[in-house]
C-alpha cells in the first residue's frame, strides 16, 4: 500500500499577507432607501410630511402608513386591468420595520384616524338597526313556526306557497370592524361573511400577528396560502364539519403591518412562506433610525391642515358606498381600471426591465420572486393614488403609474438591501445561528 499523501503537500498554505480575515455573516446594513414621498400625490404626500413634523418618526414610515390607508380606503371600489387581461385588486400588503422606540404607534394613530372614525360611524349605524332586525327576526321566526305547525294548511303545497310568501328571514346589520390586529384565517373568513367585504389586517405590534396563533407551525401555510388568494383576488372557499362549504368572493384585504427588526426577520426569512410565495405579496420599508436626533417642535398648523385634509378626503371615499353584486349586501363587484395607452407603453417597458434583471447575474435575482410581482405591484400602487386622488377616475394615467413604479422600485430596493445583508436569507440565518451555537457550546479545540 501507498504512503498517505499528506494534505500540507497538496494544498500550500498562504503566505500570512494572503490570509483573508473571516467577515461577519451578518453584514452592516448600508443606509435605507429614502421614500419616494414626493411620489405619493396631493393628498398623501403632505400628510405624510405633516405626520412626520408631528410625530418626529422616520418618514418612511409615515408614508408606508398613509399609503396603506389609502389602499384600504379604495381598494372596494376598482380592479385594475394588466396589459395581460388580468384584472387584480388593488390591496396591497405593507411591512414597516422600526426598532423600539421609532413612534410606531404613534404614526398608525395620526395615519388611521379616517378609519377609526368610519368604523365609529358603522357602530353607530349597527346600534340603531339592531333592535329592529331582532325584532323581525323573532317575528320571522314565529310566523315561520305557525306555517310548519298550521292544521289549516293541507299538504306540502299550500305550506310551500305560504313560506314563499313570508319571505327570506331578515338579513342582520354587518358587524362594523374594519381592521383587525391578529386573526386566525377562520376568523378573518368568518367576519368576511358576516362583516363588511373590504377589511385591513393593520397593527403597530406586528408581532401580535407574526407570533400569534394564525402563524404558528401548524397555521402558517394555511395563513400563507389564504392570504395569498385573498391578495389575488380569488374566493374564500371553506369547508368545515360544522360550518359546511363556504364561497365568499368578492373580498378585499390589505395588511399593514408595523414590527421590531427581529420580528421582521422572523418572518420575512421563513423558509415556508418564501416558498408559498406570500412574501412576494408583501411590500417592505426599513427606514434608518431617528431615535436621539428627535427634538421638541411645536405644532405646526399647516401640519394639522394637511392631516385633517388627507382625513376628510379618504373618509369620504370609505363613506362611498362601493358597487355590489346584485342582490347582496356584502359581496363587491368592483369596476375595472385599465391603463390608458400611454401608461400601456411604459407598464410594458418596466415589465421588460424587469424581466431582463431577474436572469442569472442580473440586480433582481436575490429577489426574483418579489421581482416578478414588481410591475403588477407598481400597478396596484398606481391605482391606489388615481382613486385617491378621483375616485370617479376611469382610467390609470401615465403620471400615475409612473409614481408607482418609483415606489415600487423602492420595495425593490429595500428587498435587495436587506437580503445582502444577510437579514432575509434563511441561509445566511441558519450559518449564523449555528455559529453562535459554536461560539457558546462548543467546547473542543476542532469542529468536525
Amino acid at each position: 500500500m501507498e504512503n498517505p499523501v499528506k494534505i500540507s503537500e497538496v494544498v500550500q498554505e498562504p503566505a500570512p499577507e494572503q490570509i483573508e480575515i473571516p467577515r461577519p455573516l451578518m453584514r452592516e446594513l448600508p443606509d435605507a432607501d429614502p421614500f419616494p414621498t414626493e411620489e405619493l400625490g396631493e393628498v398623501l404626500r403632505p400628510a405624510a410630511i405633516a405626520i412626520q413634523e408631528t410625530t418626529q418618526a422616520p418618514l418612511a414610515m409615515c408614508g408606508q402608513s398613509v399609503l396603506a390607508t389609502a389602499t384600504l380606503a379604495t381598494q372596494g371600489h376598482a380592479n385594475v386591468t394588466l396589459p395581460t387581461g388580468q384584472s387584480k385588486p388593488v390591496s396591497e400588503n405593507f411591512l414597516t420595520i422600526g426598532g423600539s422606540g421609532e413612534r410606531k404607534s404613534a404614526v398608525d394613530n395620526e395615519a388611521g384616524w379616517p378609519i377609526r372614525k368610519h368604523e365609529e360611524n358603522l357602530r353607530e349605524k349597527y346600534d340603531s338597526e339592531l333592535p329592529d332586525y331582532l325584532n323581525r327576526k323573532e317575528v320571522w321566526e314565529k310566523e315561520r313556526q305557525n306555517i310548519l305547525g298550521s292544521k289549516k294548511l293541507q299538504g306540502m303545497t299550500e305550506k310551500r306557497e305560504a313560506l314563499e310568501n313570508l319571505g327570506h328571514e331578515p338579513i342582520p346589520p354587518l358587524i362594523p370592524m374594519l381592521t383587525s390586529p391578529d386573526p386566525t384565517f377562520e376568523g378573518l373568513a368568518k367576519l368576511f361573511a358576516s362583516g363588511h367585504p373590504s377589511l385591513g389586517l393593520f397593527t403597530a405590534e406586528g408581532g401580535m400577528f407574526i407570533g400569534g396563533h394564525g402563524m404558528t407551525q401548524e397555521n402558517k401555510l394555511k395563513t400563507a396560502t389564504g392570504l395569498s388568494c385573498l391578495w389575488d383576488g380569488d374566493p374564500i372557499r371553506r369547508v368545515r364539519a360544522g360550518d359546511g362549504a363556504t364561497t365568499l368572493p368578492g373580498r378585499r384585504l390589505s395588511l399593514n403591518l408595523m414590527v421590531q427588526p427581529d420580528v421582521a426577520s422572523v418572518m420575512l426569512s421563513d423558509r415556508v412562506l418564501l416558498d408559498q410565495g406570500l412574501l412576494s405579496r408583501v411590500l417592505v420599508t426599513a427606514p434608518s433610525s431617528s431615535v436621539g436626533r428627535r427634538r421638541f417642535q411645536e405644532q405646526n398648523p399647516e401640519s394639522e391642515a394637511a392631516i385633517r385634509r388627507y382625513g376628510s378626503v379618504l373618509l369620504r371615499i370609505l363613506e362611498t358606498s362601493p358597487s355590489m353584486k346584485k342582490g347582496k349586501q356584502n359581496e363587491l363587484a368592483p369596476r375595472c381600471l385599465p391603463l390608458s395607452p400611454d401608461a400601456r407603453i411604459l407598464w410594458i417597458k418596466f415589465a421588460n426591465y424587469t424581466e431582463g434583471q431577474m436572469a442569472p447575474g442580473g440586480e433582481f435575482e436575490p429577489i426574483r420572486g418579489l421581482a416578478n410581482k414588481l410591475p403588477e405591484h407598481a400597478t396596484r400602487l398606481a391605482g391606489v393614488l388615481a382613486l385617491t386622488d378621483n375616485l370617479n377616475t376611469a382610467v390609470i394615467e401615465e403620471e400615475y403609474l409612473t409614481k408607482g413604479i418609483a415606489l415600487a422600485q423602492h420595495y425593490a430596493a429595500e428587498a435587495l438591501r436587506l437580503f445582502m445583508g444577510g437579514r432575509i436569507d434563511p441561509d445566511i440565518l441558519l450559518a449564523q445561528k449555528t455559529l453562535d451555537w459554536l461560539n457558546s457550546n462548543w467546547l473542543e479545540p476542532i469542529i468536525s
